[in-house]
């Protein structure tokens, strides 16, 4: 890529702003790894959503994060969450990821980054790449808090924390 093309995404990238807490969160619509289409606005009003971006299927980082989720669903469902995962990968990535750490729930393929960028989660210096951003979206639609942090323990333990104050 030219380089003042790949300056100009960059520049575009960055300029994108992340939604902040008590904004409406951005609509959304893509499939998962089985092909079923989420759209954010039919789970609004039923459901409290963690929409979580992470880099890359299978690695460190990500794979504890996925199976620090996987392990807490019980009460994630207790406390009405549906957590839908979002990285770069597709389906077939997104499959063999869920098959292989047994994680139960969906992970929405977004190979051109349209989610991400709606959230500003792409990363600068890594265009095909999300970056470790969640947004807790409450059942009117709005972000209640957003763990913005490179380490899947922050996020486990913020969103933890996030999740019970908003199911007082």
């Amino acid at each position: 890529m030219p380089l003042i093309c790949s300056l100009a995404l960059s520049l575009a990238i960055s300029a994108v702003a992340v939604p902040k807490v008590g904004d409406k969160a951005p609509e959304f619509s893509a499939k998962d790894q089985t092909g079923k289409t989420w759209d954010l606005h039919n789970i609004e009003g039923k459901k409290i959503v963690l929409l979580y971006f992470y880099p890359k299927d299978d690695t460190p980082g990500c794979t504890k994060e996925a199976c620090g989720l996987r392990d807490r669903m019980s009460d994630l469902e207790k406390d009405n969450v549906q957590v839908l995962g979002v990285s770069f990968d597709n389906a077939d990535s997104h499959q063999k990821f869920i098959s292989k750490f047994n994680l139960n729930f969906p992970l929405l393929v977004d190979t051109k980054g349209k989610i991400a960028d709606t959230y500003g989660a792409r990363m600068p210096k890594r265009p095909t790449m999300a970056r470790r951003v969640s947004f807790l979206i409450d059942k009117d639609g709005k972000i209640a808090h957003i763990t913005d942090n490179p380490s899947a323990d922050v996020h486990l333990k913020e969103m933890k924390e996030a999740v019970a104050q908003l199911s007082k």
